[in-house]
């Protein structure tokens, strides 16, 4: 149960002879009932009361000539298609980390950057693309939405496959909206539980990575009827 919230440990139990239900793990912490957790120990909780200080904002950098957010179909906006994903950096120093989550399912990929530019995160595309094969890699990954951070703005690149020509479609988020982006803003906070601000991510090792991976794509998700990211995806590649 480690790591779970109340509603995913309720659903785990569910089917034991012990089974409570989430309001009752909720007041059992209320009465200090569960060893060692509080409600302080939930990360939703902590995140909430964070103080946020006002941040002057600067001007970002003019977006390439790609496609905007507002240019999407919309069955991406409603998630009713498969194979439409965002796209972010995790950054710390002078490391990076990629993650992709599909809008759908949920699903996360995560990968390491060797640099910070915009060659590597092409370069991990094309990765992808080797593992999974061109002609998969188009129905998979459909279309790709980012914000518009420097490491993310040659658009060409990365829709074009130097294999087969167009392998997806790029779309821009507006600046300074990153619930245009939520799946992908939510499964970073997942990915914060286990590598917290601060911590230096050239360090990290890849074993980590897949560690981490697996663990979020194999987390019951309230908002998949307690499925797994990993369930639905693969429902969706044997549909």
């Amino acid at each position: 149960m480690k790591r779970c919230s109340p509603a995913v440990a309720a659903y785990r139990m569910k089917d034991e002879p012990y089974a409570v239900c989430m309001k009752t793990i909720y007041n059992l912490m209320d009465h200090g009932r569960v060893p060692g957790v509080s409600h302080e120990s939930l990360w939703e909780k902590r995140r909430r009361k964070r103080r946020y200080r006002p941040v002057q904002r600067i001007r970002k950098r003019a977006v390439t000539p790609g496609h905007s957010i507002t240019d999407r179909p919309p069955a991406v906006e409603t998630r009713t298609e498969f194979g439409h994903w965002e796209i972010d950096l995790i950054v710390s120093g002078k490391g990076a980390l990629l993650s992709l989550t599909e809008r759908k399912t949920r699903r996360l990929i995560l990968r390491k950057l060797r640099t910070r530019s915009q060659a590597a995160v092409i370069g991990v595309l094309n990765d992808i693309g080797r593992q999974t094969g061109a002609e998969a890699f188009r129905c998979i990954f459909k279309s790709i939405t980012s914000d518009n951070g420097g490491e993310l703005l040659d658009y060409a690149g990365m829709e074009r496959s130097v294999v087969t020509g167009k392998r997806t479609h790029r779309y821009y988020a507006h600046p300074y909206s990153a619930w245009e982006r939520g799946g992908n803003e939510n499964t970073n906070r997942f990915i914060r539980r286990f590598i917290p601000k601060g911590r230096r991510l050239g360090r990290i090792s890849r074993k980590l990575l897949h560690e981490i991976e697996t663990w979020i794509n194999t987390y019951p998700r309230k908002i998949l009827n307690f499925e797994t990211a990993e369930e639905r995806f693969n429902q969706e590649i044997a549909a």
